[in-house]
């Protein structure tokens, strides 16, 4: 027996059973036994996620031991790796291939199957999530039986366990359609808020990847524009000096420290945030996808992040600005928006409408729930749907309007898990009993 916690102290289980099968026959024939036994079980990934959505209630399954790519074709750039291969990881194996991710998120803690699971996505006006670079996935039911899911076989399975919050069964292995290794160019550029907002659409559409950080309080935003190089172009990363500075130095522990000052002197986060916007500088590099596209992020915090239609998000974004202003609260965090193409997943937060993503922060010691109830009430008059791994307080009644084939993913659920094996608060709150 042992204890569970996720990355930011926001769930925790204890007194559950472990169990770290080595190999796929493994992990089904311990599913079939714990589910005979009438046990709920769920597979852990990083447990990055904020919300209870991985969080075991008596048995949990541990992939690390399905961490590896087990099959790589260069020509076709089909690669199949274990449910349990981290991003990280993967990453730096595929580069061993000359193959990447056409798009990937600024995290690469999680699991493969986790960030599926959850609706991990990166940002790009042409370009989906995680999710939708999954060609093939193989899940592993309640009967110990092994699914093998793609668009020609079991095809209503594919469509619902490709985002399935886990609640279907346990992925044992994913088969991703990759691209060649390709180099972007990295620009990062503080402009006015003002200026941002009214180009958004010019900025999304004129970029492979756009997006902005804005600090509340503040008239700036930090614009990051990816694109990808002409051919001839050579990598050109940033300096040792100059990244340590700026990702780990400035990023990580001055931040740390002025959050910390924002918890003893609130009224200072103002003036901080301020300082802080003017302290942004512009850089350019040229690098490796994966290595553009992530960053290390170390200061704990919660996060609430909501898609919405990408039409109204700047109408969102200045009613939240002036929530913020009216309120008499303090936000040390920034806030992030980015965007992605519509895609045909059914529980996709960018299923079938182009999406612009708005996440909001609050550091782990400050106090954040009137902050992200006040959002939650302005993107719920646009149809939000929120990351089934961050912050939210919907339940199944509100997702349901939100999402067209909501149902259909339950009847799936149906048929598969019958006695919810793979059941937790999490699921019982967002799909019901």
């Amino acid at each position: 027996m042992s204890t569970w916690r996720n990355w930011a102290g926001t769930e925790a289980a204890t007194g559950v059973e472990i169990l770290a099968p080595t190999s796929v026959d493994e992990l089904a024939a311990s599913v079939k036994a714990a589910a005979e036994q009438g046990k709920k079980l769920k597979a852990v990934g990083s447990g990055h996620s904020f919300t209870g959505c991985a969080a075991p209630e008596q048995v949990m399954v541990r992939l690390d031991n399905l961490s590896a790519i087990t099959n790589a074709d260069q020509e076709s750039g089909r690669v199949t790796v274990g449910a349990g291969t981290g991003l990280r990881k993967l990453n730096a194996g595929l580069a061993a291939f000359d193959l990447a991710m056409a798009n990937l998120g600024d995290i690469d803690k999680q699991t493969i199957s986790g960030a599926i699971s959850t609706g991990t996505h990166g940002t790009g006006a042409r370009l989906g999530g995680i999710a939708t670079q999954i060609a093939a996935l193989d899940l592993v039911t309640a009967d110990g039986s092994i699914l093998h899911c793609s668009p020609e076989e079991n095809a209503d399975v594919f469509n619902a366990a490709r985002v399935s919050v886990g609640a279907l069964g346990v992925i044992s292995a994913v088969t991703l359609q990759t691209v060649p290794a390709f180099l972007l160019r990295a620009q990062e550029m503080p402009l006015p808020l003002a200026e941002v907002l009214d180009g958004f659409d010019q900025l999304a559409d004129g970029n492979d990847h756009f997006e902005f950080y804005w600090f509340p309080h503040t008239e700036l935003a930090l614009t990051l524009r990816n694109n990808r190089v002409a051919e001839g172009v050579t990598a050109s990363p940033v300096g040792t000096i100059r990244g340590w500075i700026d990702d780990e130095l400035l990023s990580n522990r001055v931040f740390e420290l002025t959050n910390r000052l924002a918890t003893r002197r609130p009224a200072l986060v103002p003036r901080i945030n301020r300082l802080a916007s003017r302290a942004l500088s512009a850089r350019e590099y040229v690098d490796a996808s994966y290595k553009v596209f992530v960053s290390e992020r170390n200061v704990v915090f919660r996060e609430s992040e909501y898609a919405v239609p990408r039409e109204h998000v700047v109408e969102v974004l200045h009613r939240l600005r002036d929530w913020i202003d009216k309120s008499g609260h303090h936000f040390p965090f920034p806030i992030e928006v980015r965007v992605a193409a519509a895609d045909d997943i059914w529980l996709s937060t960018a299923s079938g409408r182009d999406t612009a993503y708005i996440a909001i922060h609050q550091y782990h010691r400050l106090p954040h729930d009137i902050y992200f109830q006040a959002f939650e009430r302005i993107v719920a008059e646009y149809q939000g749907r929120p990351h089934w791994g961050k912050l939210h307080t919907l339940g199944a009644d509100d997702l349901r309007a939100r999402y067209p084939h909501f149902d259909d993913f339950l009847a799936v659920r149906d048929r598969v898990d019958p006695n919810r094996t793979f059941s937790n608060p999490y699921t019982r709150k967002v799909f019901g009993d």
